[in-house]
């Protein structure tokens, strides 16, 4: 068996090269806040898994505020 067959597949970074960050120092590119930006490289894939899901979160709760405001 080859050992590399076991490795796991490095998460992506969900960055989108639109870095432009809010007063709560979240990236609305991304929607990562800025200590998980600078940590990412250092992370499990696990962890980035979870921040992954958390910028989700955000991106949704943000795009439910916008078409609130619109109203």
């Amino acid at each position: 068996m080859n050992i590399d067959s076991k490795k796991e597949i490095e998460v992506a970074s969900p960055c989108i090269r639109n870095c432009c960050l809010n007063n709560d120092d979240i990236c609305m590119g991304c929607f990562r806040h800025i200590d998980e930006i600078l940590a990412w490289k250092n992370c499990k894939n696990s962890v980035k898994k979870t921040v992954i899901i958390l910028c989700e979160q955000r991106r949704k709760s943000t795009e439910m505020k916008l078409s609130q405001d619109k109203y």
